[in-house]
């Protein structure tokens, strides 16, 4: 490549700016790869002017390489060279030879998966099953059938891969660029289709990727795979796979964060006399003791038993809450011990009265009071009948006073 950047652009050393811009513009037309299709030459030009007009467009470089050369690191361009063609021509041109050059990038793709408790606690392994497009095996994404003569420049856009149309507008004519609606933008027509994949370049496929967990991982998160997406078209970068993680319910224990949580049931005495327990954990059954007078609700902490931190060092704990349970139904021994229980601590059992209970009251007090009314009404007949008997004698005969009446 000449290392005189003035003389590649053909202008003199004390040039102005605009000197060296109307230069650049010039060869950069010329020799720019849509209009010279297949010219590696003038692919190489066109890199070299655009490499010599970003140094001497810059003030700073041009400095610089007036004084040490093209040598110069802080002269020496590293950036895409279609960036500075569409600096200076706008985004259109220079757009549409960067677009076919690279290519029609793959569509991303979704998967959503279920993971276990375990898995995300090790960081695992797990196998999804997708369908894609992915490159045709047997053109090789080429889309055109091997063997044939291959793909041909595109009428429409002569390569382009867009098109451009005048309108007249109220504030003049307006220049409109559009994708080539014959190649798509590719800049190239397929003479003889590929047999397998009818063109496309792809085909599609069910296929199974290896997705990796990191370590401490929860459902709610979206991991990103690159490249795993689909297959990208005449040389275009593949898609991404994007997965949405979702945890599943575990036996044992509810995650809470970094940490996990396990409940123990105990009974009254084992939480008032103090026991030896045996609880899972992520790594093994482990015994944890219980001191006397444990209360419900009570928590164990069993340090590093959790999950790892994500993308942090160390593990979250595991911690056991404890849980008395109070037995629904007691045998008549059982019953007596827990009555002579709370009567040596000074507990009061206040019974509640059952339905049965009330009804033999009830009844029973009918009976009471029926009783005590017959009772009552056999003493007063006595009574009256010796009273009655004491005024007989008193009393004088009234036998004739009907007689006297009549």
């Amino acid at each position: 490549m000449p290392t005189d950047y003035y003389e590649l652009l053909g202008v003199s050393r004390d040039a102005d700016g605009a000197t060296i811009k109307a230069a650049y513009r010039k060869l950069a037309l010329k020799y720019h790869p849509d209009r010279n299709p297949n010219d590696h030459e003038a692919e190489e030009r066109f890199k070299q002017v655009n490499e010599a007009y970003a140094v001497l467009s810059d003030g700073e470089k041009r400095r610089r390489y007036d004084r040490f050369g093209s040598e110069d690191e802080g002269v020496q361009f590293g950036g895409d060279i279609f960036d500075i063609f569409s600096s200076v021509f706008g985004g259109g041109f220079a757009q549409a030879g960067r677009a076919r050059a690279q290519g029609q990038p793959g569509e991303d793709l979704e998967a959503r998966v279920e993971i276990t408790l375990e898995q995300a606690r090790e960081g695992a392994q797990i196998p999804i099953q997708l369908e894609r497009m992915a490159r045709c095996e047997h053109c090789e994404g080429d889309r055109a059938e091997p063997g044939s003569d291959g793909k041909t420049t595109c009428p429409t856009c002569n390569g382009v891969g867009q098109v451009r149309a005048q309108a007249q507008s109220l504030f003049g004519t307006v220049m409109t660029t559009r994708v080539c609606p014959r190649c798509q933008g590719a800049g190239q027509v397929v003479t003889t289709p590929c047999t397998a994949c009818s063109g496309r370049g792809r085909t599609l496929q069910t296929d199974t990727v290896e997705v990796g967990l990191p370590k401490g991982i929860d459902g709610g998160y979206r991991l990103r795979v690159p490249g795993q997406g689909n297959a990208g078209v005449d040389g275009g970068p593949d898609g991404d796979l994007y997965v949405y993680l979702e945890l599943a319910p575990h036996e044992h224990f509810v995650r809470d964060g970094d940490h996990l949580r396990y409940v123990l049931e105990v009974g009254p005495a084992q939480a008032a006399l103090g026991s030896s327990f045996e609880v899972p954990t992520m790594d093994g059954p482990e015994v944890i003791e219980l001191s006397p007078g444990t209360q419900p609700g009570a928590e164990v902490r069993l340090h590093g038993r959790g999950m790892p931190r994500l993308r942090r060092a160390g593990n979250g704990d595991q911690i056991v809450t404890v849980r008395v349970v109070i037995p629904r139904k007691l045998s008549r021994t059982a019953r007596d011990l827990l009555a002579s229980y709370a009567d040596e601590v000074g507990e009061e059992i206040h019974e509640k009265q059952t339905l049965l209970d009330r009804l033999k009251d009830v009844f029973g007090g009918r009976k009471r009071r029926a009783r005590g009314r017959k009772d009552d009404g056999a003493d007063d007949g006595e009574v009256d009948g010796a009273a009655g008997a004491d005024d007989d004698e008193d009393r004088e005969p009234v036998a004739d006073e009907t007689a006297t009446r009549a």
